[in-house]
């Protein structure tokens, strides 16, 4: 009779053994991710009801070495609604800047103090210890596409930097970035892992490598 119940118990096949398991090991990183995969693009999932698209792995790299370039040694980066550059800055593994990252995805609290809670709907709401003009520049993406969350993102902007800013956002929005920022668009075209609708477009209020082609 027991053999006949082990017969009749049901099994997996190898493949969606293999699958459930694959399954449970990504769960398990996202909730505890190790110390070298942390800071992966992507280890966070897009949350498209956030608005979230993350850039290409070429196009953060690229928008963290602009912002190193533009701060200099122990220049301080804010990442404003960008996590994926931020965590390609600390993937970098370097020590002579400082980055925080300002963003409403509590799920980015995982790093810890350099996540700061940011809601573009209270731009100024910031904790006491972020000074105002603190920050060398900052690279902000706002979440939507409109001019609503354009300028209300920009008083935070312009809270948070001494002077230099980059923004990217997308191609629709240059004139009101331009009234708004005093911003020019580059020639560099960011990327994104998934293909968009609108046309994205970077930024910037200072000579910028972002207009070299490289």
């Amino acid at each position: 009779m027991s053999d006949l119940e082990d017969d009749e118990t049901p099994q997996l096949s190898a493949h969606a053994l293999a699958a459930l398991q694959e399954f449970y090991a990504e769960q398990k990183q996202q909730i505890d991710p190790g110390k070298d995969d942390k800071y992966n693009i992507g280890i966070i999932e897009e949350n498209w009801q956030l608005s979230q698209f993350w850039y290409s792995q070429e196009t953060a790299l690229r928008l963290a070495q602009e912002a190193i370039a533009a701060v200099g040694e122990g220049g301080r980066i804010a990442c404003v609604s960008a996590p994926s550059v931020y965590q390609k800055l600390r993937e970098m593994c370097r020590e002579d800047f400082s980055v925080y990252i300002f963003e409403y995805d509590k799920r980015f609290a995982m790093y810890g103090e350099e996540f700061i809670f940011y809601d573009y709907n209270n731009p100024l709401d910031l904790p006491e210890r972020i000074a105002a003009h603190s920050f060398d520049i900052v690279l902000a993406d706002p979440p939507y596409l409109s001019e609503e969350c354009l300028r209300k993102t920009s008083e935070t902007i312009k809270y948070l930097t001494r002077g230099k800013i980059l923004l990217c956002t997308g191609a629709v929005m240059e004139e009101q970035a331009a009234e708004l920022l005093g911003v020019k668009m580059c020639t560099f075209i960011p990327k994104h892992t998934r293909n968009l609708a609108n046309e994205f477009r970077c930024y910037v209020n200072y000579d910028s490598g972002l207009d070299c082609l490289i």
